[in-house]
């Protein structure tokens, strides 16, 4: 699937904007604060229904503006594809699939799938746990949707399990019905557990040859580390109930799937914790392409890649290594302050959009003779 073209109507900086394009590599190009970053979540927020940067989605609405709306034009083998998001803070959003209504964009299999670097997901390495078990089951529902449902299920056990927890611990209620919330989330753990590691398993050695590409030196890992030992619900229910005393205690259950980890190494230690700025994005980098290669592999389907100010921080040979890598194969998008920091920027089918205060016009690769209507984005 790829996306050919973008309209966008009242988002963030832009007032009106139509955008293609190209099936391999753009480029967006301007100034700080030219409105690139908002182009990019623009298309994210087209393909997925949400935004990639904030959840108060009142600020993706140009200010002085009363709703906004962006359209995907997207081509996959079966033909074209729209979709459209309209949104009217108070009111909600208004999602369509193709001129048909629907309640969820992530929900439709004839959408272009999406990846987004920003800089601050950094995060992803630097931050706390939470937020790396939160990215791998997005990763496990983008394999395969259909399990996607295997994580709210165990949510939804893990807060009747938690309330049940509490009511207990100021005497509302017996603990002789704990036994049946820790089989039914037990249950639910084991199936989360297995996806998670299959979903690993597809990423291990295609992070570590990325990594290896992107010149992160002295080999990169990355590892799934479930807090339970167990392999089947019944021994996970019993590592539970003997953690019963515990949970009480503290009101709520400290061991299960919810306390997982996945690992990000380099040369055998923790990168979150002694990895260099440079060497955790270089890190972030080879696991969002390794991510898109599984994700390809397991849908045949490439995701976009939407790259945010991802060459300031490399140098030159990195640089080269990054785009050389992108234009392998699927479809992507970078934005940059300096054309020349991005390697092949000016070659024949690599579309390059110049951004100016919330304007977009897309400029002749080098040696085009194309005329004015080919130059207007």
């Amino acid at each position: 699937m790829v996306v050919e073209r973008v309209s966008v109507r009242d988002f963030r900086s832009y007032e009106r904007a139509d955008v293609r394009l190209a099936p391999g590599l753009t480029v967006v190009w301007g100034r700080n604060g030219a409105g690139k970053t908002n182009l990019l979540e623009a298309l994210y927020f087209g393909c997925t229904g949400r935004s990639c940067r904030t959840s108060n989605e009142r600020e993706v609405v140009r200010f002085g503006a009363g709703l906004t709306r962006v359209e995907v034009r997207a081509r996959g083998p079966e033909g074209a594809h729209v979709l459209a998001v309209g949104f009217e803070p108070g009111t909600g959003k208004r999602m369509q699939a193709d001129g048909v209504v629907v309640e969820r964009l992530l929900d439709v299999a004839a959408r272009p799938l999406v990846s987004v670097f920003l800089p601050d997901r950094l995060e992803l390495v630097k931050g706390p746990p939470a937020v790396r078990r939160a990215h791998l089951d997005q990763v496990v529902a983008a394999l395969w949707p259909a399990r996607a449902g295997t994580r709210i299920a165990y949510a939804r056990a893990l807060a009747q399990r938690n309330a049940l927890v509490a009511r207990i611990r100021v005497g509302r209620a017996s603990a002789g019905s704990l036994p049946a919330w820790d089989g039914e989330l037990a249950r639910h753990g084991v199936a989360l557990m297995a996806d998670r590691a299959a979903a690993v398993q597809a990423l291990e050695d295609r992070f570590a040859a990325r990594a290896a590409d992107l010149a992160l030196e002295g080999g990169a890992t990355v590892r799934y580390r479930p807090r339970s030992k167990s392999s089947d619900a019944t021994a996970l229910a019993a590592e539970l109930a003997e953690r019963v005393d515990g949970d009480l205690e503290r009101g709520f259950t400290g061991h299960g799937p919810h306390r997982d980890e996945l690992l990000l190494e380099h040369e055998g230690r923790e990168l979150r914790a002694y990895g260099s700025q440079g060497q955790q994005r270089l890190a972030l980098l080879a696991l969002l392409v390794a991510e898109r290669e599984a994700v390809a592999a397991a849908r045949d389907a490439v995701p976009l890649m939407l790259l945010d100010d991802v060459m300031s921080e490399l140098d030159a040979e990195r640089r080269a290594r990054l785009v050389d890598l992108l234009r392998s194969a699927g479809q992507s998008v970078i934005t940059t302050t300096d054309l020349a920091h991005v390697p092949g920027a000016g070659d024949a089918g690599v579309r390059r959009l110049a951004v100016t205060r919330g304007e977009v016009h897309e400029e002749p690769a080098a040696g085009d003779a194309g005329g004015a209507e080919d130059r207007a984005a």
